[in-house]
């Protein structure tokens, strides 16, 4: 079990470019994005220049005792309406086993307490199993198929739907966190 005093979700920073590049260049990341091609430097730096104007996004950068494991990126912010859409991804292939369901749960504490989200959607590729019993262990319901969605590989792909809301995971969490973080909920 992970300790939930060594792990951080923190705001990505302009120094964290050139590992979060590393980590988005690697196939088994590729695989489950949607954009496949190798990213260049400059369209990484574009990406990021992008994302910090942008008041509709926020990314988030996982570190388990000061060692930085994954992103969290928050995309399609409506204030209005108390929702966004998540993306995910585990970078370092030896991260410890729950790190990337911690950082899920650092991800939805913070979008539903401190940011005062009602929903947050997530996708995942048709294909892409992991991604989908990630959703559904963290309380999501899947709510829909988007035929032929995206091209992956010269082919169309299927996108699942996923939504959480604020209501299941407030049912959630505590079990949860005493899963994942050694019965520590005082922390969570």
């Amino acid at each position: 079990m992970l300790k939930r005093e060594a792990c951080l979700l923190r705001a990505m920073a302009r120094t964290d470019l050139d590992l979060v590049l590393q980590w988005r260049n690697q196939e088994r990341i590729r695989q489950a994005m949607y954009t496949d091609h190798i990213i260049t430097w400059d369209e990484h730096q574009d990406w990021y220049e992008r994302i910090v104007r942008e008041q509709a996004t926020m990314h988030f950068m996982f570190e388990y005792e000061r060692r930085p494991l994954g992103v969290v990126n928050v995309v399609d912010i409506n204030r209005l309406h108390r929702r966004c859409v998540w993306g995910f991804y585990i970078g370092e292939e030896d991260a410890p086993r729950g790190a990337g369901t911690a950082m899920g749960f650092l991800a939805l504490e913070r979008l539903f307490a401190a940011e005062g989200f009602h929903r947050v959607v997530g996708e995942a590729l048709a294909g892409n199993e992991a991604s989908i019993k990630y959703h559904q262990r963290l309380g999501f319901a899947r709510e829909g198929r988007f035929v032929d969605h995206v091209v992956k590989g010269g082919r169309y792909a299927d996108v699942i739907s996923f939504a959480l809301i604020d209501r299941v995971w407030q049912a959630k969490r505590d079990a949860l966190a005493v899963e994942l973080f050694a019965g520590d909920t005082q922390h969570v």
